[in-house]
């Protein structure tokens, strides 16, 4: 039996260097990476997870440049220059818990808590835009982040008590 070639373009690796919870970071990267693999495989920053991989979960989901983005989708190499925000960098100095993670905590919105990074990303960028200020609303802006438990209820009254304290 003949060993099956391999066809198409030899892998190629580019030197990124961007910015992750506000840290300096240079890697080497295949350019077929998506930046999930990148932050969990190199980076060892396992916070963001891999639910999906075909960008229809949201548990990846981090903040580039400010925006929310389904890392696990998002080519690694777009990110030189960037700025990244995984839940890793959302909590306080000293280790405090932001006030939208102690809100997950508070409301009981986070059961097994596999997707509750991804949550919490998205429901940070949720208010950030504007999007928090009615359930409807929160349920829509975040209606890319799936639960398998579904604690979505409790979810919105979390990312909505803090939105209120945001605006209020």
């Amino acid at each position: 039996m003949a060993t099956p070639t391999r066809t198409g373009p030899p892998a190629t690796t580019v030197r990124a260097s961007f910015r992750v919870n506000e840290q300096h970071v240079e890697v080497e990267i295949d350019t077929r990476e998506s930046l999930l693999d990148v932050l969990r495989e190199r980076l060892e920053l396992t916070g963001t997870k891999k639910g999906c991989d075909h960008g229809q979960c949201g548990a990846c989901t981090v903040h580039l440049d400010g925006r929310r983005v389904v890392s696990c989708l998002t080519p690694a190499v777009q990110v030189n220059g960037c700025s990244v925000t995984t839940i890793e960098g959302v909590a306080g100095p000293d280790g405090e818990l932001h006030p939208l993670q102690q809100a997950f905590v508070d409301h009981d919105a986070l059961q097994c808590g596999y997707c509750t990074p991804g949550q919490v990303m998205s429901g940070l960028a949720c208010i950030a835009e504007g999007h928090a200020r009615d359930d409807a609303s929160v349920r829509e802006y975040m209606s890319g982040n799936l639960c398998r438990c579904g604690a979505y209820t409790s979810i919105v009254a979390a990312v909505r008590s803090v939105a209120d304290d945001v605006e209020g």
